[in-house]
């Protein structure tokens, strides 16, 4: 029984922070334009977006050693830290044109200064890194940068990480402070509370069971009401798919041609958190090492200081495990419910590919709380295991596809826009950097959805975002006068402590 019909502009299926962005976004551009957003759980940002669920760093490759590549002749590529670099500073624009908008009160709810370092063990390494260090140092994006092999510099960059440290193998780290702390989960909130304010529908326990295309060239979405059990349906001009790990699945609904031959691959994570505030306040910085060979780019270690709920927190992870869930709050039949016949073969071929990754995951799964803390001895030597706990971060799923330079199955770490080719609808897939740069991603599902209006909202998209179309690793200058503004207006000067 059909309970209720609705017809809108918009409809956006998540209230993660991708929906969030997006929404505002149009907000901006399309002030007339009705807007509805359905979410499965009862609140916003509970899946991916969650401040527990990710590691809450602002992407920006000043410290991801995975972003940097050692080519075989010894250089650095920094190409891809740059492209990510770039991409965080559009989020970065948009957020101070919120905040200086009024459209966001308080920076500081979401956004703290906080160091970013990288660190390493072992000659070969700090060899790597001294490298890395001296390629992103001639970039006006890395400028700033500071590295050191010195074990006194280094014990007063990372106090806590050097006490008790008994080992003479040589070690080193870069450091920069232009580096950030985001709580999405909190910026997911703000940012939906503002789309409400303008009169978007949110429809909290509403799922999104199917969807299809009606004569009309409209999307019909067959939504459930959780708490009632009725069954609404509801129409947009446009669809956006932006449920986390459940896109894939509404993505394969929709039959869009696009959309075929994709599988994924689920990854599920955990964090120790510290719960001594002795400890907590002896570190303050973000720091990330270098994966095992064979673990997943999300699996880096890292310590990091956390700002949620108003509080300075720490935590050491993350350690990857495997569920077949898609959402954290999914169901296990997910992965094996995602196999259809035109993606079969490609994930038969990714199974086979990736084989030691599943092994990794398992065994991973499988640690014990002393063996965690084995792991985070070798950032904390003196860690005990009664100050620390864990806790279950959110799922992610890789996409899985056919390409020209990994083949048949391969395995995609990032996120990925997957549209209709007359732009009615468009999902989200992926994982890491995602969060930290929706912007970036939201405009490319702008570009490519609404091609017909770019031209138009071409001026307002400037004043949201100074930098839109040009590149600033190649506009210092530009670079220099943006980066300066977003740092004042998100209070993010970096040289003073913040204030919780």
């Amino acid at each position: 029984m059909i309970n209720r019909q609705t017809k809108t502009d918009v409809i956006l299926i998540g209230a993660g922070i991708m929906s969030a962005t997006l929404g505002t976004m149009l907000k901006e551009l399309a002030p007339d334009w009705e807007i509805t957003v359905f979410e499965k759980l009862a609140n916003a940002g509970e899946e991916s977006s969650n401040e527990w669920n990710n590691a809450g760093t602002g992407h920006a490759a000043l410290c991801e050693l995975n972003y940097t590549v050692e080519k075989k002749d010894g250089t650095i590529d920094i190409s891809k830290a740059i492209k990510i670099n770039e991409q965080f500073q559009l989020s970065k624009q948009f957020w101070a044109y919120l905040v200086s908008s009024k459209l966001i009160r308080n920076p500081q709810d979401f956004i703290m200064p906080l160091p970013h370092m990288s660190l390493v063990q072992g000659e070969s390494n700090v060899a790597f890194l001294r490298n890395r260090f001296e390629a992103l140092s001639n970039n006006p994006l890395f400028q700033g940068m500071e590295f050191s092999d010195d074990t006194a510099k280094l014990s007063e960059w990372i106090p806590l990480i050097m006490k008790g440290r008994t080992t003479n193998e040589p070690m080193a780290a870069t450091k920069i402070d232009t580096g950030t702390d985001v709580n999405f989960g909190a910026l997911t909130r703000i940012l939906l509370d503002h789309l409400k304010s303008k009169n978007v529908a949110i429809q909290y326990k509403h799922s999104v069971d199917d969807l299809k295309r009606t004569k009309d060239g409209l999307w019909e979405l067959k939504v459930r009401n959780m708490q009632s059990g009725t069954v609404e349906r509801h129409s947009a001009k446009f669809v956006f798919i932006g449920g986390g790990g459940g896109s894939l699945h509404l993505l394969q609904k929709s039959g869009i041609p696009e959309g075929k031959g994709i599988g994924g691959f689920p990854v599920s994570g955990l964090f120790m958190v510290c719960n001594n505030p002795e400890i907590v306040e002896q570190h303050h910085a973000k720091v990330y090492g270098k994966a095992p060979v064979g673990a997943p780019p999300m699996s880096v270690p890292h310590l990091d200081t956390r700002y949620i709920d108003n509080k300075k927190t720490l935590l050491f992870g993350p350690f990857a495990g495997f569920s077949p869930k898609f959402l954290k709050t999914g169901s296990m039949f997910d992965l094996i419910t995602s196999v259809k016949p035109h993606n079969l073969f490609t994930m038969l071929a990714a199974g086979a590919k990736n084989v030691p990754l599943t092994r990794y995951l398992i065994q991973q799964v499988m640690l014990s709380k002393e063996k965690r803390m084995k792991d985070l001895r070798d950032f904390v030597p003196d860690a005990k295991s009664a100050d620390w706990d864990l806790v279950v971060a959110g799922q992610r799923v890789q996409v899985i596809k056919d390409t020209s330079h990994g083949g048949k199955g391969t395995l995609q770490f990032g996120t990925e826009v997957i549209s209709a080719a007359d732009g009615s609808i468009a999902a989200l897939l992926g994982a890491s950097p995602g969060a930290s740069t929706a912007v970036h991603v939201m405009l490319q599902v702008i570009k490519q959805c609404f091609p017909q209006y770019v031209k138009e909202w071409e001026p307002k998209i400037k004043q949201m975002i100074p930098s839109y179309g040009v590149s600033l690793a190649e506009n210092p200058e530009l670079f220099k006068e943006i980066h300066a503004s977003t740092e004042r207006t998100l209070a993010l000067n970096s040289e003073l402590q913040p204030v919780v």
